[in-house]
């Protein structure tokens, strides 16, 4: 009778962190940039379909990097709740952080009880009338939640994009100042990647309209737009006349 080799939890769970951690990595980055318009959800992706980016309800958007099946079933998932909860109570009730609690719950319960966790980073984002009572929350592999201030930095390179964002980041930036900043961010951490691998194909530092998905929570949509909806992506055209 063959007898089964000892792993201690601990290495099980450091095992589960290192691989989660190694997927998330070889990813592209997400920024999502609080200002005084509202909040930027700006993420590299070149796939005009398979979107990083999305609307969870009114006030509440989704981004995220990793494994695009992954989640795209917890953005559908918080769809459905959000939507029930909404339906069964108030749309006031629906909020970033009952939304992150959730999510925190089923990245924790995969993250301990399945064989493979799960290879996501995620961010919920909540405008409000006024800039200091925005929510950004960003939750990792294992369920971990963070309560941010102004913006987060996921995916790929995220030292190099972290830093850009946090040497230029102020509360009264503009929308569209937010959204350059974010860009540049991103290109910072394509640099930093490119530079970790000297072999690759050095395309430089550059993010066309092409290569980037970008959305936006207006703060003032019922102003502005006549929507309680806050969401809005932005087309190729409309992002080039940003960068430009």
């Amino acid at each position: 009778m063959t007898q089964q080799f000892y792993v201690s939890p601990e290495q099980v769970m450091k095992d589960r962190a290192d691989f989660a951690r190694k997927g998330i990595a070889r990813g592209r980055s997400v920024v999502v940039i609080s200002s005084a318009e509202g909040i930027s959800l700006v993420a590299e992706n070149p796939s005009p379909s398979l979107h990083k980016i999305g609307e969870i309800y009114d006030k509440i958007g989704f981004a995220a990097v990793g494994k695009y099946n992954e989640f795209e079933s917890l953005r559908q998932a918080g769809v459905r709740y959000a939507d029930v909860r909404g339906y069964s109570y108030d749309r006031q009730d629906v909020t970033a952080r009952g939304l992150a609690s959730v999510y925190a719950q089923s990245l924790g319960a995969v993250f301990t009880a399945e064989q493979k966790p799960f290879e996501v980073e995620l961010a919920v984002a909540e405008v409000a009338a006024h800039q200091d009572e925005d929510h950004l929350y960003r939750l990792t592999f294992d369920g971990s939640i963070a309560d941010e201030t102004g913006f987060i930095a996921m995916g790929g390179q995220v030292e190099s994009v972290y830093a850009a964002v946090a040497e230029a980041w102020r509360t009264e930036l503009s929308l569209a100042e937010s959204i350059k900043l974010a860009v540049h961010a991103l290109a910072a951490g394509s640099s930093a990647s490119q530079a970790a691998e000297p072999e690759a194909e050095q395309s430089g530092p550059e993010l066309s309209p092409d290569t980037l998905e970008i959305a936006v929570l207006d703060r003032h949509s019922e102003t502005n737009r006549g929507s309680v909806r806050a969401f809005r992506r932005l087309g190729r055209e409309e992002i080039a006349a940003l960068l430009a």
